[in-house]
């Protein structure tokens, strides 16, 4: 079986290279003759997995102004309303590779949670036409996502993977009859243990994500988040390790994160990790902290599945569908507008730390029930052939 990984955007999101790395091996161990491409917006910053069987530039094509191509794309949107033909040769890079694969996999999770994608729906248009099989894999969609034209794109997919329940409901409530239920791959990922660093306080390091996304959705949250910061250290003997999970241009977490360390680094208790480690490694000193605190979904996956409690900020439905499914609540999800209120934050945190024996003991029996759903989606897709 060829498998095709697409819209990936690169791994300078390292949750996105998280999902690529454990997708690839969750095939890889579950079909025996599978082998997994991966086309990718930023192909070079994904030379750092190893086991695809090739990865190929998958980055936008522009259109010259003037070009043939550009007259008959205008002449089809201004006459016809018709802009499929602008939208295959835009993602031309993806749809080459149509033809040469079994199976083609939408691993952008949340590409679904922004508004219209009718680029999107193109493509999948196009895998279609050519008969091949498409699935979308570990997605999340909020109620408030949908649309009539995505339900629409959403009926084309042979199976919808949805990674927590709160999707999964939703979708089957529409009256999609092609979902399953399986969890996000990243919770079965590897972790690589480096060095750790001078300030880190073996047992008791508290580990911090901040992301400009957040900061950009409630401006007055840096200041909370300073406040917590202030509290850790007024009211326990911790250490802070300030931990980013993407990296990209125009949505650096170490850019927001160095500004924290700046401010606090004279205490002597808070440390700043380093920009340019892969998912492993940042799994690696996450796997070790105390504590996590993150607003990348996938630096809090990496800690759930190290079995270190955890309170997520400000994020949506995928974060909220996952610790529902782990706990059976919410209790450590903080909505987006509540950052902005510091005393929420601060006394979330201390149920945190209240409730450290009972998280951990859930953590311990949930998580290896949780990687075996991340493995279910191979067999689904296993199944979905067997059904031919």
């Amino acid at each position: 079986m060829k498998c095709l990984l697409f819209f990936h955007g690169g791994s300078r999101n390292r949750g996105c290279e998280a999902i690529v790395r454990t997708t690839k091996d969750i095939i890889k161990d579950t079909i025996h003759d599978a082998s997994v491409y991966l086309v990718s917006k930023e192909p070079e910053t994904d030379k750092v997995i190893e086991g695809l069987d090739a990865i190929y530039d998958g980055s936008n094509r522009l259109i010259n102004k003037y070009s043939y191509k550009w007259f008959i794309s205008s002449f089809k949107v201004k006459l016809m309303n018709d802009e499929s033909y602008a939208y295959q040769k835009i993602h031309g890079n993806i749809i080459k590779h149509i033809k040469d694969v079994d199976v083609c996999l939408s691993i952008g999770g949340d590409n679904y949670c922004y508004g219209e994608q009718p680029g999107i729906y193109e493509v999948d248009k196009v895998i279609k036409s050519e008969g091949k099989k498409l699935v979308l894999w570990g997605c999340s969609i909020g109620e408030e996502d949908l649309s009539e034209e995505k339900l629409q794109d959403l009926e084309r997919f042979d199976l919808i993977l949805a990674r927590e329940s709160i999707t999964y409901d939703l979708l089957r409530k529409q009256g999609l009859e092609n979902v399953e239920m399986c969890a996000d791959p990243a919770f079965t990922l590897e972790k690589k243990k480096l060095p750790l660093p001078e300030g880190w306080k073996i047992g008791d390091t508290i580990g911090l994500n901040f992301s400009p996304l957040v900061l950009g959705r409630n401006k007055d949250s840096m200041s909370s988040i300073h406040e917590l910061v202030s509290h850790i250290l007024r009211t326990t003997d911790s250490s802070i390790a300030l931990t980013p999970h993407v990296i990209a241009n125009g949505n650096n977490d170490y850019e927001v994160l160095k500004e924290i360390y700046n401010t606090f680094q004279d205490t002597g208790r808070v440390l700043l990790l380093p920009d340019n480690l892969n998912a492993t490694e940042y799994k690696g000193y996450i796997s070790r902290m105390r504590f996590f605190i993150g607003a990348r979904t996938h630096a809090t996956i990496a800690a759930y599945s190290s079995k270190v409690p955890t309170m997520v900020l400000g994020y949506s439905v995928k974060s909220k569908g996952i610790s529902k499914d782990i706990f059976g609540n919410q209790d450590f999800i903080m909505d987006i507008q509540d950052l902005s209120n510091s005393a929420k934050l601060k006394s979330t945190f201390d149920h945190l730390v209240e409730q450290e024996y009972w998280i951990t003991s859930t953590l311990n029996q949930r998580i290896p029930e949780v990687k075996k759903m991340s493995y279910q989606a191979a067999e689904h897709l296993k199944n979905m052939f067997a059904l031919v």
